[in-house]
């Protein structure tokens, strides 16, 4: 059983790991339900409860670093905090608005539409917008090197106990 355990985990691990690339999959949590799943099959005969409280830990790192990115990243690149909101704002109806694509768009549009709206010259919001931008790839680079570091934990522990 340990062993399909490990395979299903793996499984979803790959299924994350493409998921908080492609923002069409919840990555992370594809990735703790490997490990919850894991625990599951095996009866939680290797991972203990602090191994899930920590990891439920970076779980909510990395949803912080989702709402985040973008809003740091206008901030970066000469926005006001109006385009900060605008980011984070745009972050949440880009995703429920354009699907997948809405986790780009959203918050370019959101941080550009505040620096706008604040009377900023349209050339200064569009580099805003493109700060946001940034910020989402450095926060995608982020989660996933904690994301790897969870599931190399994950294996250090089952392994070796």
């Amino acid at each position: 059983m340990e062993l399909i355990a490990v395979i299903i985990a793996v499984i979803l691990f790959l299924v994350g790991l493409v998921g908080s690339v492609l923002p069409i999959l919840p990555g992370i949590t594809f990735i703790y339900g490997g490990m919850v799943l894991y625990g599951i099959l095996t009866k939680f005969n290797t991972l203990d409860a602090s191994f899930y409280i920590l990891q439920a830990l970076a779980v909510a790192l990395i949803f912080a670093i989702d709402y985040l990115a973008a809003a740091v990243g206008s901030r970066r690149f000469g926005g006001s905090k109006y385009a900060a909101w605008g980011a984070a704002i745009g972050t949440v109806i880009g995703i429920f608005a354009l699907g997948p694509f809405g986790i780009i768009a959203g918050p370019f549009i959101g941080a550009v539409t505040a620096e706008l709206i604040m009377g900023r010259q349209p050339n200064q919001a569009l580099q805003t917008g493109v700060g946001t931008i940034i910020g989402l790839v450095g926060g995608t680079v982020l989660k996933l090197g904690i994301e790897v570091m969870m599931i190399i934990w994950f294996f250090i522990t089952i392994y070796t106990g």
